[in-house]
């Protein structure tokens, strides 16, 4: 690992730090239709240095920690942790996945810098099932049961605010579903 001061970030550098947000919905399945949760979480951001891979990739890494919060009563419902990861010879932006749900993601895109019209960075990665670079493991259980075909994630950040919304489409209860999870946070 280099000395932290030299690593480029590049997008990621506006993640680092922790952020709280209590505007959170999350839409999720339910075997007749789905269910609205409204939430609170905090998310942590953290700069883990860089990574060489095979003597040629550079990889800047951020590890993060994200605790979903139900507001109806408290309780912890998405305990995730995984590392967003930026490749700047190549421009690609990575985000590394683990939900304690037995699946696991690896969604990436190649990053091309955009700003929504309050000069906010945005960051978008995808991956889906059938994708050989950007793909989804999950258990045979999950497989079954609640198989998730694909997966998107926009991060709109600046200024002291990070804006998300993720689609996860699912096949579960015998049908496909698009959970949604949405929300607005503050850096602290």
């Amino acid at each position: 690992m280099q000395e932290q001061t030299k690593i480029d970030y590049g997008p990621l550098a506006s993640l680092i730090g922790t952020w709280t947000g209590d505007k959170g919905l999350d839409v999720a399945p339910e075997p007749d239709g789905s269910e609205e949760n409204p939430y609170f979480e905090t998310i942590t951001f953290t700069a883990a240095g860089d990574v060489t891979n095979a003597e040629s990739q550079i990889l800047s890494v951020v590890h993060y920690r994200q605790i979903v919060q139900r507001k109806s009563d408290q309780q912890i419902f998405h305990d995730q942790t995984g590392y967003w990861l930026w490749d700047a010879k190549e421009s690609i932006i990575m985000q590394s996945i683990v939900i304690p749900r037995a699946v696991c993601v690896l969604a990436g895109a190649n990053y091309r810098e955009q700003k929504n019209t309050e000069g906010q960075l945005i960051i978008k990665v995808s991956a889906s099932i059938d994708n050989q670079s950007w793909g989804i493991l999950q258990s045979p259980f999950m497989q079954q049961k609640a198989r998730t075909n694909s997966f998107k994630h926009q991060v709109e950040v600046g200024n002291g605010r990070l804006f998300y919304a993720e689609t996860t489409m699912l096949d579960i209860y015998g049908k496909v579903f698009e959970h949604t999870d949405t929300n607005t946070l503050t850096l602290c």
